[in-house]
């Protein structure tokens, strides 16, 4: 009777053994989920203090296109705010790539202003940042991945649910033309 104690006794700190790894696992995760989203919140910050040079450069050549420059401001101004999840993230992100894609479009029709060195170099900064947000967000994303993969798998999913872990968000972009593929004419 006394080995049946022992071996149940060993059972038992087996599995709270256990327990104790696969919580320590899903703190990790959710530690290195929320690293990757302050990644991606600074390249977004980066992104909004290019935005007002940006602004102020086009301003100067293109004084009539007001209804632009004051898109792009506004929409600047509702991604920069704190406080969003990554959905609403994503959601305002896109909405601002649409106001600078109306912007660069805008700058086409003035040769003087695609020209400018100030221009060109806040541009080609935009674009390193744009790479730079994309390379953050599939790093986020494959940690969302991991850590719902985690939560949702049994018996993790037992500790998951005895602390209160809970899936996260994807930061995704709905931009429609972003999912399309590319007219290519030779």
């Amino acid at each position: 009777m006394e080995w049946f104690f022992a071996a149940l006794g060993a059972i038992i700190v087996i599995i709270v053994i256990w327990a104790i790894a696969q919580y320590n696992a899903l703190v990790r995760l959710r530690n290195l989920l929320q690293e990757a989203w302050r990644q991606i919140d600074v390249e977004l910050q980066r992104r909004h203090d290019l935005i007002p040079n940006l602004v102020e450069t086009v301003k100067g050549y293109a004084k009539h296109e007001r209804e632009t420059l004051e898109a792009v401001t506004q929409a600047r101004t509702v991604a920069a705010a704190p406080g969003s999840t990554p959905a609403e993230q994503a959601q305002q992100e896109n909405v601002l790539t649409q106001a600078l894609g109306r912007l660069f479009a805008v700058a086409e029709a003035y040769p003087d202003l695609k020209a400018d060195q100030n221009f060109m170099q806040l541009q080609q900064e935009l674009t390193n940042t744009e790479d730079r947000v994309a390379a953050a967000r599939r790093f986020y994303n494959a940690n969302v991945r991991a850590l719902n993969t985690k939560i949702e798998t049994f018996p993790v999913n037992v500790v998951a649910g005895m602390f209160s872990f809970t899936r996260e968000e994807y930061f995704e972009t709905e931009d429609p033309a972003a999912r399309q593929a590319p007219d290519v004419q030779f």
